[in-house]
């Protein structure tokens, strides 16, 4: 499990391009038959990439929960969101089955002791990106496919950020203890997902960006308000977004991308927005 330490914005602004990615960005999530784990201190969420091809891999492949977490089984204490971003898969939930296709998503409660995870075609395997939270109370487990999920079109071609925000893991499509989970789409021709940007001081995110072209990018920008910097992101990257960081991007085009939300709270729009004019 790759461990990521709390960094602090006064530190953040001394830091180079390579320390920056170090830091903040999670890249080769997804190995054939493999789980790969990142585990961020700020509101101690932990990010997972499962890609089964030919076995099936279960959510505490190859990471010592003792160790990391001082538990038994890796949700003894926690509940987890997962997304399929790839062929169709299958996730067992404590013996309960769920198919998942292209941008389906589960929720998983607390107190969930076998979670395990399988793609039906090896030539088109499923990829299960995953995020945890901490959590206290016991709620249930959930599949929420695109048509269950609460949808928020904003944003306009005249700005370039026309958009439909999909709540899937949110108060308003099913009861969590506290994470939040979404994903965005942007409409053809349109490339920022939000601007202008803001901060959550409550909460904090991590995002995963995809349909990103071989040849494209995101353009993922963060930092204080007055003390921006960007990180290059590639097709299935995500980024850790601490609660006193602006996060916004740009793309070379259209691109699709999932939010996840965990702290004080899960009101969806309290965020201290920032004018373009006071940027830096």
């Amino acid at each position: 499990m790759d461990i990521r330490y709390s960094t602090g914005p006064k530190d953040m602004q001394r830091y180079t391009t390579e320390e920056l990615r170090r830091e903040f960005l999670i890249e080769d999530m997804y190995r054939p038959d493999a789980v790969t784990a990142t585990y961020s201190h700020v509101d101690r969420m932990v990010v997972l990439g499962i890609m089964p091809v030919n076995q099936t891999l279960s959510i505490d492949q190859g990471i010592d929960v003792w160790a990391n977490f001082g538990t038994q089984y890796f949700l003894e204490r926690r509940e987890a969101g997962t997304f399929n971003l790839g062929g169709p898969g299958v996730v067992v939930a404590d013996g309960q089955t769920f198919e998942l296709d292209f941008e389906d998503c589960l929720y998983i409660t607390k107190e969930t002791k076998s979670v395990t995870f399988q793609s039906k075609d090896p030539k088109n395997p499923a990829r299960f990106y995953l995020v945890s939270a901490p959590a206290h109370k016991v709620c249930k487990t959930t599949f929420i496919s695109m048509k269950d999920a609460n949808k928020r079109p904003c944003g306009d071609a005249a700005a370039s950020n026309k958009r439909v925000i999909n709540q899937f893991i949110h108060p308003d499509v099913l009861e969590t203890c506290q994470l939040s989970m979404g994903l965005t789409k942007l409409e053809p021709g349109n490339v920022w997902n939000s601007m202008p940007c803001h901060t959550h001081e409550r909460r904090m995110e991590i995002y995963t960006y995809y349909a990103i072209p071989e040849d494209g990018a995101v353009m993922h920008f963060m930092g204080q308000p007055q003390q921006t910097r960007h990180l290059v992101m590639r097709n299935f990257d995500a980024v850790i977004s601490p609660s006193w960081s602006i996060h916004c991007g740009c793309g070379t085009s259209n691109y699709t991308f999932i939010w996840a939300m965990g702290g004080e709270n899960q009101a969806f729009d309290d965020m201290d927005n920032i004018n373009v004019p006071d940027l830096r």
